[in-house]
């Protein structure tokens, strides 16, 4: 197979054709969105009118090569009809396309470029927790929809309420229903802009209910939303926490109920390399297991190098609780990190485990003499 003519080039058309965004599009959106600021700020686009066009030209024709690259990375693949119906796909078309159509269509080039604020879509994906929100959405699905309705029926309620009370005295304001719902929304929303409001004494205590409403139904909206996205993560945690439980050799012998049980107990630590863990003569209250990575345990006169599987820390939960020893990360590793009361609830519940640990505790203390 021939090399290609250019590597860098190809590069980074592969990784502009596997990924959902690389470091040069979120670059190419940050720019070219910044660009179309600048053009409705005349007095900076008249001071820097060929850069900006530059920019955003440039932006566009980077945009409108990821798209074609896409399209025949898909094509190869025979995946083109399902990336051009997909979402991802709707955006790389709208991100190349918009403007250029708008153009052609002889639009005003300012009014054209301001299309470009598609662009932003691009990032979509891969803003952390967008996944979790559309599963708590659909998950809490029902609790949203009947607070919607509690929404909607009360500001139906006030605005026919604020018409029949105001609409003597205010008929420009509260001349009509459909008149009287933007301040149904306004207040409801406890927005509050003060362009209309009731000037009645009835109409000001049905004001201060619809006020006092809002906060209740935007309160259920939240407690909705944060009791749902805590059971998301809650639950994401559980499973790459378990994920990372079934693969330390140490709780291989155990089922998936203790895995289960294990699992609740321990949390997931990320670390990059090179980072200290453990501080010689600090107080011991957990120990870990090495999910994956590697650890380096500084002793007297020699260092030990722990690998995935193995665990560390439990010495100091079984004797005085000082540390021995300083332990670092040597490269990027995923730990599991054991609480001390909850170390004493597995070994309580586990004594298979607690005997593997005391037995090993007890072949470290003796080397280490």
């Amino acid at each position: 197979m021939s090399k290609p003519m250019f590597p860098a080039l190809a590069q980074f058309v592969a990784a502009t054709a596997g990924r959902n965004m690389t470091k040069a599009a979120y670059m190419a959106v940050s720019v070219g969105v910044l660009s179309m600021v600048l053009l409705t700020v005349d007095p900076a686009y008249e001071t820097a009118h060929r850069w900006v066009d530059f920019l955003l030209w440039a932006c566009l024709v980077y945009f409108v090569f990821e798209w074609l690259v896409r399209l025949r990375h898909m094509r190869r693949q025979g995946r083109l009809a399902l990336y051009m119906s997909s979402s991802a796909g709707l955006v790389d078309a709208l991100g190349a396309l918009a403007v250029p159509l708008a153009l052609i269509s002889g639009a005003d080039p300012k009014t054209a470029w301001l299309l470009s604020v598609l662009w932003v879509l691009k990032v979509v994906p891969g803003i952390p927790g967008l996944r979790q929100l559309r599963r708590v959405l659909v998950l809490e699905s029902g609790p949203l929809v009947s607070v919607l309705v509690i929404f909607l029926m009360v500001v139906f309620l006030a605005s026919v309420a604020e018409y029949f009370l105001e609409r003597d005295v205010q008929p420009q304001t509260f001349g009509s229903v459909p008149a009287a719902l933007w301040w149904a929304v306004v207040t409801l929303t406890t927005t509050g802009y003060g362009d209309v409001v009731p000037v009645t004494p009835l109409g000001r205590l049905v004001a201060a209910l619809v006020m006092i409403s809002g906060l209740g139904v935007f309160g259920l909206w939240t407690g909705i939303l944060a009791t749902g996205f805590a059971a998301e993560t809650r639950r994401d945690n559980f499973l790459k926490t378990w994920e990372s439980v079934s693969k330390v050799p140490f709780f291989a012998a155990l089922g998936p109920a203790a895995i289960a049980d294990v699992t609740h107990m321990l949390r997931t630590m990320e670390l990059p390399a090179r980072t200290m863990i453990i501080r010689k003569g600090a107080q011991g209250d957990c120990m870990y297991f090495i999910a994956a990575g590697a650890v380096e345990v500084d002793l007297p006169g020699k260092k030990v190098q722990l690998g995935e599987g193995a665990f560390f820390g439990e010495m100091a939960l079984l004797g005085n609780n000082v540390r021995g020893a300083n332990v670092s990360t040597t490269k990027v590793s995923r730990l599991l990190v054991l609480d001390l009361v909850d170390f004493r609830v597995l070994m309580a519940r586990h004594p298979d485990l607690a005997e593997t640990i005391d037995a090993e505790a007890k072949r470290r203390a003796l080397e280490n003499k």
